[in-house]
């Protein structure tokens, strides 16, 4: 539809329905004369709480031809009113260098789903490996074998598996990343069974509950269109020859099985197999911590980036709804409310304390990858249901000024610096799996917390002192931002604020460096990272859009397999 209208103004008590009514007294026509009609876009504008309202974007058609359309615009003047020229990305299109080896996507995260399904819907039958378990055992793993028995599987866990860390994620699909891809990720997700409102809501969510059947939809087309999807395949090493990747070691329960695959290696490896490498994406998170180690002993060429640290906060969604809807908290049209925060200046040469990947009517969840550590994160289902709400707490940290050099290389002096923080943690609560907590006017304070512990934290949650676990510069910005952030919402810094932590997957302190052109690692040929792990994005969307965009050098340089 070629006519754009913008900020359609409802209030919380009109009706959806009003807005063709509403586009045509914008557009002076009569509403019978609209021919086609969508909403686009729709946002809550609760900047004020006594003038809570809906914002929308719609697209429209008139019954006239596109000269007569386009001079009424003219006439109109009006800058939120505009004309559409049609746009959509294209496919690209396939190169004519021959495969020898089909191209390999390893992780199945979203960079790597994504960028597997490109090269499934052109004919590239990429093989994916990944190193934890399909969707279905992996909820297992993580409902019964970990928060119930609290025994923790470092293949299939809350990062590990089918759709990787996304997948027991808030589903946050929000992304400043200005891409036409970010329209292909969200159409897919949406066929795939998301609802439809992502493709209309401001800040999109699909919700940790329903993440898991998306995926495994998601794996089946790949799988239809000649793509193979293997689970417990770890890549553990890699081979280069002359700057070029050759082959790559895949150890796991699922590595035999790749014999059937046409590329493993002939010989004998007593702990996996060698399979001989096409175009080769590394899709990994950032919490396959080992996979950057090991790509480092390779020569890989691995830099060092700023990255987030702090803690996780925990309030009551109620307090939450009142600091943000005033009187309209509980109206019908109006959800979980959430929030976006930023004490400026208060971590100093650090710059601001911030809010990040805030859970409205969520949950706290671990983020380890390995057993004897803890990390926060936050999940909230669909339906935003819970009556807590969370959000990372934290400062970016540039690691020159905070992370002691010890190996000669502060790319992974910033993992093991991370590292400790998550051991100290885990410690601290004498090795249960339980999130230390302290509530956060206690840790003003400086005073232990005691009472009942009510906490959203599946494995449960033990009193302990925050300023233990995180570092002084991390713990003085603190100090400094909750006094700033509970004058803008009463009782932010108070006795139903609960904080926990440490909050240290925010952001990858690692970039893998590769060509911005040809997208390849540089100095090795044939490698192309991408995504969160790679240091590339920052959530689903951008990590999705990134593994499409080298999946897409990938199919302009090669034909397709037949």
């Amino acid at each position: 539809m070629p006519i754009l209208v913008r900020n359609v103004r409802l209030g919380l008590d009109e009706a959806e329905e009003t807005l063709r009514d509403a586009a045509a007294s914008r557009l002076r026509v009569p509403a019978a004369s609209i021919r086609t009609f969508a909403i686009v876009r729709r946002s809550l504008d609760a900047r004020k709480r006594d003038d809570i309202h809906f914002r929308y974007q719609v697209e429209v058609e008139l019954d006239e031809s596109h000269k007569a359309q386009k001079a009424r615009l003219q006439r109109l003047r009006r800058g939120d009113v505009s004309w559409l020229e049609p746009s959509s990305p294209e496919d690209p299109v396939c190169g004519g260098e021959v495969l020898v080896c089909r191209p390999i996507v390893v992780g199945f995260g979203p960079g790597g789903m994504f960028a597997a399904v490109r090269l499934a819907e052109l004919g590239f039958r990429p093989i994916v490996l990944e190193r934890g378990r399909d969707v279905r055992r992996r909820h297992r793993d993580v409902m019964q074998r970990f928060y119930r028995d609290r025994e923790f599987d470092p293949t299939s866990n809350v990062l590990f598996g089918e759709g990787g860390a996304g997948t027991y994620s808030d589903g946050k699909l929000y992304t400043r990343v200005s891409d036409p891809l970010c329209r292909v990720v969200l159409e897919t997700l949406y066929r795939n069974g998301a609802d439809p409102d992502i493709l209309l809501d401001a800040r999109p969510h699909i919700g940790s509950d329903r993440l898991p059947t998306i995926c495994a939809r998601i794996r089946q087309s790949i799988e239809e269109m000649g793509g193979e999807v293997r689970f417990e395949c770890q890549v553990d090493d890699i081979r280069a020859v002359d700057g070029r990747l050759e082959a790559i070691h895949v150890s796991g329960v699922g590595a035999e099985a790749l014999a059937d695959s046409g590329q493993m290696e002939p010989g004998e490896s007593s702990d996996g197999v060698w399979l001989s490498a096409g175009p080769t994406l590394l899709a990994v998170g950032q919490s396959a911590r080992d996979t950057v180690r090991m790509l480092h002993r390779r020569g890989a060429q691995i830099e060092p980036k700023p990255f987030q640290i702090g803690v996780r906060i925990e309030h009551p969604q109620a307090l939450v709804n009142e600091w943000q809807y005033g009187t309209a908290a509980g109206h019908r049209r109006l959800g979980a409310a959430e929030y976006h925060v930023v004490a400026k200046r208060a971590a100093a040469d650090h710059g601001d304390v911030f809010s990040f990947c805030m859970c409205p009517g969520g949950l706290i969840l671990p983020a380890n990858e390995a057993a004897g550590l803890i990390a926060t994160n936050g999940a909230s289902p669909s339906h935003r249901s819970s009556p807590f709400a969370n959000s990372g707490l934290v400062l970016t940290i540039d690691p020159s000024l905070l992370v002691s050099s010890k190996t000669g290389n502060l790319a992974l002096d910033s993992l093991d610096f991370l590292e400790q923080w998550e051991r100290a943690a885990f410690e601290m609560t004498g090795g249960s799996y339980r999130v230390p907590a302290q509530r956060a006017s206690d840790y003003l304070a400086d005073r232990g917390s005691d009472g009942t512990l009510d906490i959203s934290y599946p494995l449960g949650g033990a009193w302990a002192r925050i300023k233990s676990l995180i570092p002084a510069p991390v713990h003085e910005a603190l100090r400094r931002a909750l006094p700033m952030l509970d004058k803008r919402y009463p009782g932010f810094a108070g006795g139903d604020g609960l904080i926990t932590g440490p909050e240290t997957r925010a952001s990858s302190p690692v970039r893998i460096v590769r060509d911005p052109t040809s997208r390849e690692a540089v100095d090795l040929a044939n490698f192309y990272p991408v995504g969160e792990g790679a240091g590339y994005a920052g959530g689903i969307v951008s990590a999705a859009v990134d593994g499409i965009k080298s999946a897409d050098v990938i199919i302009r340089r090669y034909a397709p397999l037949r």
